[in-house]
């Protein structure tokens, strides 16, 4: 399997990695993943990985080339869509390559492989991934995670946020990435501010260590109770992080990691979506608890309806997480609230 990126997108990966393993319980699986995807899998059950570094470039490519260089696959599934993956797939020994469907394949990614899903229109990318598995036949694909979480990563979550309850808030998407994906920092303090007073419940803010993230935690708890919240941000690992979205009530973050990671954990998690579909790329478990305004801004800000636009396409503008309304992500909050507690009545 390659597959380099994103965080998300491995964790979306994995219930087709499951499918695989039922189906062939004695079959070799190695995963060429990228080196940030590989300290979240990591320990992986039944799984070989390569580490690619992207930033090493073409002379990364053929270490890792001369690394597989005795190795043959019978298949190889190539799951990244860019140019780069492709190139690296150039080098690797397979008898069959498998990519995506030309309508799904960007970067001219139906020239480097032999055979091609099946047309998949309006896929949402954890069925795109599962794709690949029905090609090949599989017949089980019910959904399974089982993603390795070391104790250590939970000593380190439970030193932040001890033993008490708590709302996780992921607020920042990717900050290399200028796409447009976060909140407000004013609309991320008001919910903090409903979960304490109605629930009782601390917020632990949690991100990267980059300067936009750092600043973005800094703003929303001036605008917070300082018992209210705890900011994590740049504080955890990312084995860390995976214990911690496991360990909370509920995660709330726009269109990034975290809500795929929460997902996998099976930690109820409300998505912020106005720039990105959700019906493409809404935590999978969760797509009922979206706010979603994605609609409200392919018209708002690019004067077109939702059908007349390319499946998944972005709107890359500032302003289109503003139509997100504290409201509609309060009421997603006690909706998933409201069914912590009607299962812990049942039990």
């Amino acid at each position: 399997m390659l597959r380099l990126s994103a965080l998300g997108d491995v964790c979306n990966l994995v219930p087709t990695v499951r499918a695989l393993q039922r189906q062939w319980p004695g079959a070799r699986i190695t995963w060429i993943v990228g080196k940030a995807e590989y300290s979240l899998l990591a320990g992986l059950s039944g799984v070989e990985f390569v580490v690619y570094d992207k930033s090493t470039g073409l002379a990364g490519m053929r270490r890792l080339w001369r690394e597989l260089g005795d190795t043959r696959f019978d298949v190889l599934l190539h799951m990244q869509q860019a140019l780069r993956a492709s190139v690296l797939s150039l080098g690797l020994k397979a008898d069959v390559r498998v990519g995506y469907d030309k309508a799904r394949a960007k970067d001219a990614q139906h020239w480097f492989t032999q055979r091609q899903l099946a047309p998949h229109p309006h896929a949402h990318v954890l069925e795109s991934y599962l794709d690949f598995a029905r090609l090949l036949g599989v017949e089980d694909l019910s959904l399974a995670w089982d993603l390795a979480v070391p104790d250590a990563a939970f000593e380190e979550a439970a030193a932040l946020t001890g033993e008490a309850g708590y709302l996780l808030m992921s607020p920042c998407a990717n900050p290399r990435l200028r796409n447009f994906r976060n909140w407000s920092a004013e609309g991320y303090a008001a919910v903090i501010e409903h979960a304490w007073a109605q629930y009782g419940l601390k917020t632990v803010l949690t991100g990267g260590g980059s300067t936009l993230e750092r600043e973005m935690g800094e703003r929303i708890a001036a605008l917070s109770q300082p018992a209210a919240v705890v900011d994590a941000i740049g504080a955890t690992s990312l084995k860390g992080l995976l214990a911690l979205i496991g360990r909370a009530q509920v995660v709330i973050a726009p269109d990034s990691g975290p809500v795929h990671m929460a997902n996998a954990m099976g930690t109820p998690v409300v998505g912020l979506y106005a720039t990105t579909n959700p019906d493409r790329a809404a935590p999978y478990l969760w797509r009922d608890y979206v706010v979603n305004r994605y609609s409200d801004a392919v018209r708002t800000y690019m004067h077109r309806e939702p059908d007349e636009i390319t499946w998944g396409e972005r709107v890359r503008h500032p302003d289109a997480m503003s139509l997100i309304r504290i409201d509609d992500v309060v009421e997603r909050l006690d909706a998933l609230l409201a069914r912590r507690d009607s299962h812990k009545e049942k039990e």
